[in-house]
């Protein structure tokens, strides 16, 4: 793996800035009492929050609550209702333990109902560490194409007129770039259950550290249904497919800037009960190991 002498003339643009920062201006919530935070959703195609955004949220708002210095190094998250985009989201946060070099926090989503009272959307347990010496390994990246080679999401798409894909060629602040055959409006027909996609920000950021944790936070959501899709032989426009996320764990095993390439090594061991497993490895411009990821969501294809 090579590394890019510039960044894409594209990714550089007034309108991929402009998106890059609203990822940045997302992700800063407001503090409304000790411990609660707020926040917002950015539009999306078929009006309900993405869980990515929601979990880069919690994130942030479990970070600021621990001593200075420590970050996170594993999550695992609960999504228990579709969130309404229209209402603002309130993180409250836990203390459930501070020791003398991990502190571990819990937090709460939840939104105001029309009718009165709060209903909670999503559940997040995280733990955060100081920087220390240890042991070390890692698995190496798997071989792959360099990015820069790679089509956007955008000239994938190009051409063709839908709300859906106007969205994912131009709103999503996440550049992602297919190695295997994006699956985005027909099947690869492979029936293969593992895939690799390169990610980055869409525009570079200047961010605190916290932010970069939560974007690979908000990232890692966007593609693990796509390992169970191409075993099955289905795409994002198959009639009948609905797919949600239930619950979503990281591992953090170093940390990235978040304007860095990362390799997303992707692969589903199951599908059963109307449910899918996806394990997925995130690996640096190097090829070293730095995150690890499962989700398991529903999905169902109604006849």
């Amino acid at each position: 793996m090579t590394t890019p002498d510039a960044p894409d003339p594209d990714l550089t643009s007034p309108d991929a800035r402009e998106v890059a920062a609203g990822l940045v201006a997302l992700l800063d919530l407001a503090e409304i009492d000790d411990h609660v935070y707020q926040g917002y959703s950015n539009p999306q195609p078929g009006g309900h929050v993405f869980g990515g955004q929601v979990m880069g949220q919690a994130t942030v708002a479990m970070g600021r609550t621990v001593p200075e210095g420590r970050r996170i190094h594993s999550s695992f998250s609960y999504f228990l209702e579709a969130g309404a985009p229209d209402v603002p989201i309130r993180f409250t946060v836990d203390d459930l333990r501070d020791g003398g070099s991990f502190s571990v926090r819990r937090v709460l989503a939840s939104q105001e109902r029309p009718t009165g009272g709060e209903r909670m959307i999503f559940a997040m347990t995280g733990s955060f560490q100081e920087e220390q010496e240890g042991l070390e390994h890692g698995e190496s990246a798997p071989e792959a194409p360099d990015p820069e080679g790679l089509p956007t999401t955008a000239q994938v798409l190009a051409g063709i007129e839908h709300p859906v894909a106007r969205y994912w060629a131009t709103q999503r602040p996440i550049d992602i770039r297919h190695v295997t055959d994006p699956i985005y409006i027909r099947p690869d027909g492979s029936a293969s259950a593992t895939q690799m996609v390169w990610m980055r920000t869409i525009a570079p950021i200047d961010a605190p550290p916290l932010v970069h944790d939560a974007i690979l936070a908000f990232a890692s959501d966007y593609t693990p249904f796509e390992a169970i899709m191409r075993r099955q032989g289905l795409s994002w426009v198959t009639p009948g497919l609905r797919a949600a996320t239930i619950n979503h764990g990281i591992w953090w095993h170093r940390h990235v800037d978040a304007n860095e390439w990362l390799l997303y090594v992707q692969h589903s061991p199951s599908a059963s009960g109307g449910r899918g497993l996806t394990e997925g490895r995130l690996f640096d411009r190097g090829g070293g190991l730095v995150a690890t990821v499962t989700q398991e969501g529903m999905i169902r294809v109604k006849q």
